[in-house]
Formats: C-alpha cells, structure tokens, sequence
C-alpha cells in the first residue's frame, strides 16, 4: 500500500481506537463521576447503559444508511456528532444530561463504526491487502479498549471530566484528517434494472465515498421498526441478568422486540426498495460468521466480567492494578496485523477461525479450578491464551463475514456483524450474571469469600460452553474453500461488545460494588 493508503487505514483506525479509549476510560471513570455529581445506583448503571442501547439499537440502520446515504457523508456526519457530545458529557453538572450525552454518542457509534469499516472494504484492493487492513483495524480496537484502561485510571487523577475531554481532542484531530483524505464519489445515475432483477441488488459502487442510489425513497418504515426492534431487544438482554427480579418487563420488552421484527421483515418483503435485503441471510458464510462472532465474543468478555469480579471483590485489587494485570489481553493488537494475517494466507480463515475457538475453550477451561489465592503467574497462562485466540479468531471472523457480498452493501454486512457482536457480548455478560446469581443465591455469597468463589466457578462454564458452540459452528465452515477468501469484511469493535460490560448496573451482582473496572477489557 501507498502512502496515503496507509494514511487513510490510520485514520479509519484512529476511529475505533477512539471508540475503544472512550468507553474504557469511562468505565474507570464512573465511581468518581457517581460520588462527584452524587448519582444514585440506577442512574449510574443508566450512564453505562444509555451508550449500549444507542448502539445497539441503531447498528443496522447505521450500516445501511452509509451504503444509501454515502459512506464519507455517514462517516464525517456521525464523528462530529461524537466529538460534540462527548465534550457535553465533559460539561455536565447532572445525571440526565450524562444519560442524553451517552445515548446519543452511542447512536454516532452506530453510524460511524459501519461506516469506517465499509469504507475499508471499498478502499482496498480484494485480497491480502484488504484483508491485511481488516486484521490491523481488529488489532487496533483491541488495543483501544485495553490502552485505555490504564490512560483513563491516569486521567481520573486529574479529574474525571479529562476522560470526556481527551477523545474530543483525538477525535477533532480524525475530523481534519478524515476530510482531507477520505475522496469523494461523485453522483452517478442509478442504473437501469433488468425485469428480473433482484429487488434492493445494485449495481456495486466503484469508490468509498458517495455511492450508486439504487433507489429513489428511503425505507423509513423499515428503519423506525428495525431501531425499535433493536431497542427493545437490547433492553431485554440488558435486564436478563436481573433474573426473575422484575421479569414481566423483561418478557414484555422481548415480546415486543420480537413483534416489531416481525413487522420488519413483512415490511422489508413487500417494499421494493428495502433498507435490508433479506436475501444476505440466505449466504451461509455470512450467516456463520456472524453467529460464530456472537458465540466467540460473548463468550470472551462474559469471561473478563468474572475475571475483573475476581481479581476486584475478591483479592481486593484496585481499578489500575486490574486494567494493568488485563492488558496483556491486549496482546492482539499485536498479532492480529502480524501474525493472523500469514495464517490466513497459508491455511484460510476458517481454519484459523476454528484455532481460534479450540485456543479460547483451552484457556476458558484452564480458569475454571480458579483459586481463592492463585498468583498472577498461575492466572497468566489464561490470559495469553485467551488474548492469542482473539487474535486469531476475531480478525477472520470479519473477512468471512461479508463472504460474497457486493460492495453496495458492504455496509449493510458491517451492521448485521455489529448487530451480532452487540448482542453477543449483551447475552454472555447477561449469562454469567444470571449464573452467578443462581450459583450464590441462599448462600450469602456477598459475605462468605469460599461461596463467591464457587459462584465464580460456576459463572466461568457459560463461556466455556459458548466458544465450544462456536468450534462446532465454525467447524462446518472447513474445507468450503480451497483457498484463502479475497473479499474483505467489517468488523465488529471489540469496543462495541466492551460497552455491554461497561453497561452491567453496579448492583447486578450481590455483593458487587459500583466499582466499572470489573467491566472488563479487549
């Protein structure tokens, strides 16, 4: 790749390494910020949650919106709605406005995230190189989240309102970069449609900037109902982890969830121009991928949830010694660009992605006889394996993710995956919660160390359980191919999933402390 190649994937990095910084310095952040402004529980918990709904609920519309709308448009658009809120958030002086500035900085994420990564897809050649960009942006939104643990434990001691501030300043320095290097696509003509042609299937876009309008109207009964759906659905994966506390409006948030997408696909069926083409799910890499993505991370962070409980309610560490004993979970933001990439080419991704699941089932299973006074070198061969595996599976999951797309919707293949991951992370964190409270309930976990530890046990088998589907998923996926795949695909922030962690109410756990740093790290 050139030089301004290599400038463009900097700063299409750049991005998630900001979305990756923000929502870990945050959650490092919260305990300060709660006794600063005097925030009750529930209105804590809702800061962390706000950012996950937004997210959650508009991944899709985001994807599709940048190959409707114009992937630069989205992009540019959707980053400077970031950066305002994010210094709003730096402002503010009460819970609801904290609440409305996180909401509205994950909707951004939504739109911006889909964006940067179909512009990736677009931008680069098919092949090693697009691939190469893939598995360097994977690296980089590990390394985000993981960097940013320990920046924001330092910035909390100059005070909490710098980890609203710093990611103003990074992402108000991606703006002028993006402008400048991120081309234009002029408006071309829609093409002219056979009689036979497939509904919402146009002719590909040639560039990353403004693409081909293959229809004249936007779906916008299409787009209300799918936000609604994802919405509610969010917020009932959300509230899974409270159990049989409050149940009723948990069942009726997924009933409705479950209606509205109903509504959605008859809606997307009968529109002739959709804003999903339900055709993409009838590709089986696709399909595969994605619900391997949703196995493989929901699983991992689930497993970090309990890790960071351990190592804080338990051994009694701080925030910073957790963040710094985690961040060699950050060790694919090396191998992923340096090591995956030469796998890949040698054996194909689905292979590596099934090396992947087989490493993370090891180090998942190395944890479960976890003592009450293990040492950090008893805890380390864990947590190189299980950094190894991400590496190893996360970047492949997202080549074979868009496996047979088209370029005019790539992006609406980086929702679905953004879709996926969004909810996995929700259902493993949701999971072990739930497990945790079952495990601990009568036994007076919160006060007896020996009971907690057991819970803790049983918590650690939902990911196990998990990345063991997910070697059975992606073991149909071998030997589809005889060569390494050449189409590229977006990938699902390791950010995106973190935020789910960030998004668990302090007191989701009997005997848990309002303390975020038991949230995790990528």
């Amino acid at each position: 790749m050139g030089t301004r190649a290599w400038a463009l994937l900097l700063v299409l990095c750049g991005t998630i390494f900001l979305e990756g910084i923000d929502v870990a310095m945050l959650a490092v952040a919260i305990p300060s910020i709660r006794s600063d402004l005097d925030l009750p529980t529930d209105t804590a918990a809702w800061v962390m949650s706000a950012y996950v709904l937004g997210y959650a609920g508009f991944t899709l519309l985001g994807g599709r919106a940048a190959d409707l709308l114009g992937r630069r448009r989205m992009f540019l658009t959707w980053l400077t709605v970031f950066l305002a809120f994010s210094g709003l958030g730096g402002f503010a002086t009460e819970g609801w406005t904290l609440i409305v500035a996180r909401f509205v900085t994950g909707v951004s994420a939504a739109f911006m995230t889909p964006a940067a990564l179909s512009l990736i897809t677009t931008s680069y050649e098919e092949g090693e190189q697009r691939n190469k960009a893939l598995l360097v942006f994977a690296g980089t939104a590990a390394g985000g989240f993981s960097l940013g643990l320990v920046i924001g434990g330092l910035l909390t001691q100059l005070g909490w309102r710098w980890v609203f501030f710093a990611p103003v300043l990074l992402a108000g320095a991606l703006l002028v970069a993006a402008t400048r290097l991120i081309p234009h696509q002029p408006h071309q003509p829609r093409p002219a449609e056979s009689e036979n042609a497939e509904p919402g299937n146009a002719e590909p876009e040639k560039g990353p900037g403004r693409p081909r309008r293959r229809t004249e109207g936007f779906d916008i009964l299409g787009a209300a109902t799918a936000a609604a759906a994802m919405l509610l659905a969010a917020y009932a994966v959300i509230r899974l982890e409270h159990g049989l506390d409050g149940w009723r409006l948990t069942a009726g948030a997924a009933l409705a969830a479950t209606t509205l997408l109903v509504v959605f696909v008859a809606v997307e069926r009968r529109t002739p121009t959709p804003l999903v083409r339900l055709g993409i799910l009838r590709t089986g890499s696709v399909v595969r991928a994605d619900l391997g993505a949703l196995l493989f991370v929901g699983a991992f962070f689930g497993f970090q949830f309990v890790l960071t409980l351990y190592l804080q309610e338990l051994r009694g560490w701080s925030s910073l010694q957790t963040a710094i004993a985690l961040v060699v979970l950050g060790c694919d933001a090396i191998l992923a660009p340096t090591l995956t990439p030469r796998l890949v080419t040698r054996f194909g991704h689905a292979k590596v992605i099934l090396g992947g699941f087989v490493l993370a089932v090891v180090a998942y299973g190395l944890f479960l006889p976890v003592g009450m006074d293990w040492s950090y070198a008893a805890m380390f061969p864990t947590l190189i394996i299980a950094g190894t595996a991400f590496a190893l599976a996360y970047g492949p999951l997202t080549i074979a993710a868009t496996d047979g797309v088209a370029e005019s919707e790539q992006g609406l293949a980086s929702g679905l995956l953004h879709t996926f991951t969004q909810f996995g992370s929700a259902i493993g964190i949701s999971a072990v919660t739930a497990v945790y409270g079952l495990a601990s309930s009568g036994a007076s976990a919160g006060s007896d160390p020996d009971a907690t530890l057991s819970a803790f046990r049983a918590a650690l088998i939902v990911p196990v359980v998990m990345v063991t589907l997910g070697a059975l998923l992606s073991s149909f996926g071998i030997g589809s191919r005889t060569k390494p795949p050449t189409a590229g695909a977006p990938a699902a922030p390791t950010t995106a999933a973190a935020t789910v962690i960030a998004a668990t109410p302090a007191d989701a756990i009997p005997g848990a402390s309002a303390n975020p740093a038991r949230q995790g790290s990528s």
